[in-house]
């Protein structure tokens, strides 16, 4: 085939093969001949893409047929497309119904948008579909958890180390190695001896270094950024030099963190959509925390309040004032610019807590950070994450 015949092909199953397309096989109004299996891709393009009309509505006839299309999908493109195509499938094909199916389940390419969208529906799917959706949510799962897990471990546990130094240390806790190390300007080469002008400790070790509460919204804007706080906070709980807590909110407020051994039980104790109280999950998380000046909180939420503003913010004021390291996330996901209460951000910017979004490959980096007590909104900044607030974003 020739280079221009392929580029006429590629055109032809983009546009759909529509009489206004302007493409013919030759140049001369011919009509473009496709091979049986450029046939099967552009009717699987067209199942999905095509104008309203007979096919439009012809793939929800049964779940074994979109199940067949699905198996098309994974054939002809790549895993990162046929996500694509899911998502716009679910959404311009009203395919929800059709995702009660556990045919239609076992044939999908999982994927973190998808996982929020079984569930938002699974306190309406059907028994029989409630097993498979489990198996995709946990595929999904530990595809996350293998891809997380290691980066936040080696983060945390560095950022860790480096805060329980003890630069004033009683006999049994000196830190003998890091304590050569840091005096060796004072070596005596006559009398073989470093003398120690500063003494490094490993500290006492107590119950945990630092807790960590992740807040988050559960609102169904913010499905892909409680997917990923799930998994963050199951791996943040197997760490044993933190205590973590996971606090889930809308008007209401559940603790989850009895859940945290894994992170598929989170999700599913996990209720997507409806209000927000922010100031209800403010008051809780108050409740909780013991030791406020090793505590960092962070706070998962578009930030619309639909409780009482106000004293949300003054809530937050006295979360801060108390020691609380508290950051705000716009969004914990890959999904672009979030929406967000652009008012409340300022408000909690001036008082010195950042908001904004961040991706799940920074979030290690950034317990990291709040754990050794950095400048957490510089640390964003330096990252390439918009800090908003301020009147910026």
């Amino acid at each position: 085939m020739t280079q221009d015949m392929e580029r006429r092909r590629r055109w032809r199953l983009v546009l759909g093969g529509a009489e206004a397309d302007g493409l013919g096989g030759d140049g001369e109004g011919t009509p473009l001949k496709l091979s049986a299996l450029d046939r099967r891709m552009d009717d699987a393009l067209g199942g999905l893409y095509d104008a309203a009309g007979p096919r439009r509505g012809g793939l929800g006839a049964s779940a074994p047929r979109v199940a067949r299309w699905l198996a098309d999908l994974r054939e002809f493109f790549p895993a990162d497309v046929v996500r694509v195509l899911q998502a716009d499938a679910i959404e311009r094909l009203d395919l929800q119904q059709l995702l009660f199916e556990p045919e239609m389940l076992d044939g999908v390419e999982p994927d973190v948008n998808l996982v929020g969208t079984l569930l938002t529906l699974k306190g309406v799917m059907p028994q029989r579909a409630r097993d498979a959706a489990r198996a995709v949510v946990r595929r999904v799962v530990d595809d996350l958890t293998r891809r997380l897990e290691e980066p936040t471990r080696a983060a945390v546990t560095g950022s860790l180390s480096r805060a329980q130094r003890n630069f004033r240390p009683r006999p049994a806790e000196i830190d003998w190695a890091r304590t050569i190390r840091a005096n060796l300007k004072t070596y005596q080469p006559d009398r073989n001896t470093v003398i120690p002008e500063r003494l490094v400790g490993h500290g006492r070790r107590r119950r945990s270094l630092r807790d960590i509460v992740l807040c988050l919204d559960q609102s169904g804007s913010m499905a892909s950024s409680v997917v990923y706080a799930g998994v963050f906070g199951a791996v943040l709980a197997s760490l044993p030099a933190v205590t973590t807590r996971v606090v889930v909110f809308d008007t209401a407020v559940a603790d989850l963190s009895e859940h945290l051994d894994d992170p598929v039980d989170v999700l599913y104790g996990i209720q997507l959509g409806g209000g927000t109280d922010i100031n209800r999950a403010l008051a809780y998380c108050q409740g909780v925390i013991q030791r406020p000046e090793q505590t960092v909180m962070v706070l998962i939420s578009d930030l619309f309040e639909g409780g009482n503003e106000r004293e949300m913010l003054a809530r937050a004021r006295a979360l801060k004032d108390s020691g609380v390291q508290l950051i705000a996330l716009l969004a914990l996901s890959d999904d672009g610019a979030p929406s967000y209460d652009h008012g409340v951000a300022r408000a909690l910017a001036g008082m010195g807590i950042p908001a904004f979004a961040c991706t799940p490959d920074h979030f290690p980096g950034l317990m990291a950070a709040a754990i050794r007590g950095d400048d957490v909104g510089s640390w964003a900044g330096e990252q390439g994450l918009v800090v908003r607030g301020g009147g910026v974003g």
